[in-house]
């Protein structure tokens, strides 16, 4: 990818080599760290510092949100146990914008991530739909639970080091 290939040259005693492209958990060329960032026009319906919430551009439900890190993530693979706290609390505000929103049946939500090489934007996002019961039928697929392209977030309270998992029946 021309977005983030190349790395600044730098000497023996300069520490770990960033990107160009990506530096202080910011990548220019990224658009979800521009609208984290609110350098675009992008109505945000959640701002607090370390998230940002915003309608997707192609709906599948009829409340269709993403949730992004301001910092850059890479993809939903490259997550790690030190991201848990991260996604737990995406999925908070997840919920908290459909609660915002009417959206009272919390059962019939989707949450979830594309696995790559599906995702379109190599930024993390958490796809946020509801009422999940009122997808059209390509959002169905689009978005179908534990797909091989669409992991579901489950959230188990039974043990506080494993209090998230990415559902994939493939991986």
């Amino acid at each position: 990818m021309a977005a983030t290939e190349g790395a600044a040259q730098a000497g023996p005693s300069a520490g770990p080599v960033k990107s160009r492209a990506q530096a202080d958990g910011y990548d220019k060329t990224c658009i979800f760290c521009k609208i984290g960032s609110q350098q675009t026009d992008t109505e945000l319906v959640h701002f607090d510092g370390d998230l940002a919430c915003f309608k997707d551009i192609k709906p599948g439900a009829p409340q269709h949100y993403l949730v992004v890190p301001v910092k850059h993530v890479g993809n939903c693979r490259s997550l790690t146990k030190d991201h848990v706290p991260l996604v737990e609390k995406m999925v908070e505000v997840g919920k908290s914008v459909l609660q915002k929103n009417n959206i009272t049946d919390l059962s019939d939500v989707r949450l979830g991530f594309h696995w790559p090489p599906f995702s379109s934007v190599n930024h993390l996002h958490l796809h946020v739909l509801a009422p999940a019961s009122e997808m059209g039928f390509m959002s169905k697929i689009f978005y179908r639970i534990d797909s091989y392209w669409f992991v579901t977030v489950s959230m188990g309270h039974e043990h506080t080091d494993s209090a998230l998992s990415l559902h994939n029946p493939v991986h």
